[in-house]
């Protein structure tokens, strides 16, 4: 039983090492120490929406990067984003209280990543979010759905943070 694990790791790190699928280069990109997130812009009225979700991002690219935050002056690259829409929709009524069981949120920003040594985008898209929350009486806030909404986002745009391959 004992050779035979070490048999199997074995070709495990040989597989590695011979590259069948294995790639010792991380996911972001290596050119890039640090970033500066400007504080997201909306052309929508949503209390406090640009600074929840600024605030997400930079959390998020604290957590699940190897980039650090830094000044704007002091940053490799240079993050801004624009709420385009946030829109609500309401599903399944109760037949008994006529409020809906269910709603949908969607959530469109323009995000750009700009390299402030070369001046070049490496990032400038669209990136959309639909999420299908519950409404109380089920147990949810709509703040919450929208916390989650704002926390799924954020992830989001940060996954496009990776290197391309």
């Amino acid at each position: 039983m004992g050779r035979s694990r070490v048999l199997a790791g074995l070709v495990l790190l040989a597989a590695g090492l011979t590259g069948c699928g294995y790639s010792a280069r991380g996911l972001f990109r290596d050119d890039i120490r640090t970033v500066h997130v400007e504080m997201f812009t909306t052309r929508e009225f949503r209390r406090d929406l640009e600074f929840m979700l600024t605030e997400a991002v930079k959390k998020r690219i604290e957590t699940d990067t190897p980039y650090r935050l830094a000044s704007r002056e002091k940053a490799d690259t240079i993050l801004r984003g624009q709420v385009r829409q946030v829109r609500q929709a309401a599903f399944a009524p109760d037949p008994r209280t006529r409020q809906p069981r269910d709603k949908q949120m969607t959530l469109a920003v323009h995000v750009q990543w700009k390299d402030q040594r070369s001046g070049t985008y490496l990032l400038d898209q669209d990136v959309l979010l639909q999420a299908i929350d519950d409404l109380p009486p089920a147990g949810e806030s709509e703040a919450f759905a929208e916390q989650k909404l704002i926390d799924r986002m954020a992830a989001r745009i940060v996954r496009r943070l990776f290197a391309a391959w």
